[in-house]
Parts: C-alpha cells; structure tokens; sequence
C-alpha cells in the first residue's frame, strides 16, 4: 500500500509508532464508532462479571480508522495484557507457537493483517482459538510425533482491511464481528481538536472543521493533514490553525474541498477525458496514468465509490455525473 501518499489509509513505522502517543486508552474516550463501542461494553462487563476472557473479536474495515487503537482500548478495559504482531510476520507455525506460549492468563494478542496469515498457520491457530491448546508435530518422517501443549485463556483479536479474504473456517471461530465505519465530519472535527490539544497546537472549531472535511472520514489522514497545516501555520502565520490558514495549507497541498488529491483528480479526469466516461478496464486505466492495478483497486478506488464519483462495472470503470460536476464538465449525453 502506498504509505507515503498524502491520503492513503496506511501507515508507516515512524507513523505507527507516532499514533501510540495519540491513542485513547477507554471506551469513553474513544471517538466515533458508537454502535462498535456499545456492543463491545456490553461483552467486556459480561466477561469481567464471569471472570472469564472476551470471545475472540474481528475488527474490519478500511484503513486508519482505528482498528489497532480499538484493540488496544479493549486489552486496556479487560484490564489484560497485550500483545500484538501481524499476520506477514508469522511465516511458520514455530513462529506462532512462540508468540502463544508467550502469552499469560487472560492476556489480549493482537494480529493485525490477519487475511494474510499462511493456511497452515491457520491450521495450527484453529485449536488454539477453540481449545486453548497447540498441537505440535516433533520429527520427520515415521518418527513424527504430536505433542499437545496447553495454553492460557487468551483473547484474540484479528483485525483486516478484507474481511473477504479471511477463510471460512478462521472468520467462524471468532465470537464477535466488528465492522468499522468512516467517521463522520463531526467526528473527525473532535479527533482533530483532540489531537491538536495533544501536541499543544492552537486550532478554531472552523479551521478542524475543514481539515475534518477534507480528510476521507479517517482519521488518521485528519491527523496527518494537521501535523502539515501546523507546519504551515507556524511559518506563515502565528501558529493558529484558522479557517483561512488551513485552506491556504491544504491548497499548497493539493487536497481539495471534497479531500481529492492530484492522484484521484488524474484518474478521473483520464477516464473523463481519454475514456469519454468509461467503462475503461482496470489495466488499461492503471496503465494510463503509471499505477499498479491492485493499488487503484485497493487505496484509490474505494473512497470514489463511497462518494459516488466512480462505479464499477463488469466492462470496466465509468465516471458519474457527479465526477463531471466536480471539475466543472458537462456531462457526455448517451
């Protein structure tokens, strides 16, 4: 995934470990997701009244909305230990079985990217789930051996952007599905004050608003996009995020009203003007404007689709109407 772009959902290391510094560490003080928030204090009291661990919970949804802070928010009320490492990281089942012998009595482990475990991994993390055991095969050939290895209750939670690629059988064994929405501009509005706060940045409700609406209802592109405008601010003004001074900065920016960059304006604006409207396949189009085709269909598209700009079709991509109204183009008759 392209980390380095302005808009993208992703985040690199730096950025990761940057975002520990900004997440909230209760239900309460997270903002958005309610419907998530509710259901999951409900199973947290339920499980804490039992003495028991949380069932196993699966958070998806697309990048940056907090998958990873929710997970952390959930081992913090349970009041457990977390552990956390990704699904690209674990490569044989001795690389799990170590993570889970590692982990104490009622602690939360944490694998991010988990569509993207090895099945035979899964096979070995199926008894685990179930069961709180390992079964782990010593020796080649006739002499092989299965030994099973008890472990401690444990809560695992699985976080993805495609929920989809998951296998049957792994999405079964967890108890609680979470999707996670896109934030609403209000919602990004409070995140943006929040974060502003943290690093000690002066902000008015009108200048968060615009950041809030420029920021795809994710968070951690809002975030991203203030760090920047506090840059702006403090070298071409006095340090205070107005109205004014975040649409200066967004502008040099490149990020317009609607939170399009220059990459969605180029994709669009080729399907317009080279493919009058489409449909254009997929690999022509990434081929027209330099991208790799799961890129488009994976971190450009999905934001178009959600605000209606771009449709799917089994010929290929059209432009909407509303593309056309956005740069200000008559719309092609039939």
């Amino acid at each position: 995934m392209d980390n380095q772009r302005m808009l993208s959902g992703g985040a690199g290391e730096e950025e990761r470990f940057e975002e520990q510094s900004l997440r909230p560490q209760t239900l309460k003080q997270y903002i958005g997701q309610s419907q998530v928030k509710q259901n999951l204090s409900i199973f947290i009291e339920a499980a804490l009244k039992r003495e028991e661990t949380l069932d196993h919970v699966l958070l998806y949804g697309p990048p940056g909305l907090g998958k990873t802070t929710m997970a952390a928010v959930i081992a913090n009320e349970m009041g457990a230990g977390f552990r956390t490492t990704s699904g690209p990281a674990i490569e044989r089942p001795g690389d799990l079985a170590a993570v889970l012998t590692a982990l104490a009595p009622g602690d939360v482990l944490f694998i991010d990217e988990i569509h993207r475990l090895p099945r035979s991994i899964e096979e070995v993390l199926y008894p685990a789930m179930e069961d709180f055991c390992l079964d782990i095969v010593i020796g080649k050939g006739p002499e092989a051996r299965s030994v099973r290895l008890d472990l401690p209750p444990f809560t695992l939670i699985g976080a993805t952007t495609r929920a989809g690629a998951l296998s049957a059988p792994l999405r079964d064994r967890f108890g609680v599905h979470a999707r996670l929405e896109y934030y609403t501009t209000s919602q990004l509005a409070d995140v943006v004050l929040r974060t502003a706060e943290i690093f000690s940045t002066a902000i008015d409700s009108e200048g968060a608003e615009e950041l809030a609406r420029r920021s795809r209802g994710t968070p951690r592109i809002a975030n991203r996009l203030l760090k920047r405008v506090r840059d702006y601010a403090q070298v071409r003004g006095d340090g205070r995020i107005t109205l004014e001074k975040a649409n200066e900065a967004l502008e040099l920016l490149q990020v317009d009203r609607l939170g399009l960059d220059h990459i969605d304006h180029k994709l669009l604006t080729t399907i317009i003007g080279r493919f009058k409207g489409g449909p254009v396949g997929l690999d022509t189009l990434a081929a027209s404007i330099g991208e790799e085709s799961t890129t488009i269909e994976d971190v450009y598209e999905p934001y178009l689709l959600q605000i209606g700009f771009l449709q799917r079709t089994p010929r290929g991509r059209i432009a909407l109407p509303s593309a056309y109204d956005h740069f200000q183009l008559e719309v092609p008759s039939p």
